[in-house]
């Protein structure tokens, strides 16, 4: 593994995302926590369609950000969280991959989604705690 591949996808340099997200429900994410101005559900939403935009560019099938993108999209229901948390798994193992042998503009692209993610990764742990829902 190289130091791209772990910062995308925490362990050393921050707790991995499979442990932040495990045992994580619905019921829990959608709560609000006192001065937190998103529910983790919307936190997770966020990470989910920037990290796919992010991984788009990098692996080329765009070449530009897409300008309509709802980066804080809503997330009614279990369904579209549980959606959310799918693409979210998907992309990590994806951006791992990307992230192997990267072309330039991929290592760019991937680094900066490695610096959000990890900052957003950060919020999830602390909203969890907040929540009561973890104690990692």
């Amino acid at each position: 593994m190289n130091i791209l591949q772990s910062a995308l996808g925490g362990g050393a340099t921050f707790t991995a995302p499979d442990l932040l997200l495990s045992d994580l429900t619905f019921e829990t994410a959608g709560q609000s926590a006192s001065g937190a101005p998103y529910t983790l559900a919307a936190l997770l939403a966020h990470l989910a369609v920037t990290q796919r935009a992010s991984l788009d560019l990098a692996a080329g099938r765009t070449h530009t950000w897409p300008e309509d993108l709802d980066v804080w999209p809503e997330v009614p229901d279990g369904a579209s969280f549980e959606a959310h948390l799918t693409d979210l798994r998907l992309g990590l193992s994806e951006a791992q991959a990307l992230a192997d042998n990267p072309s330039a503009r991929a290592r760019d692209v991937l680094t900066d989604l490695a610096a959000h993610s990890a900052y957003h990764w950060g919020q999830v742990a602390l909203l969890r705690r907040v929540l009561g829902s973890w104690t990692g």
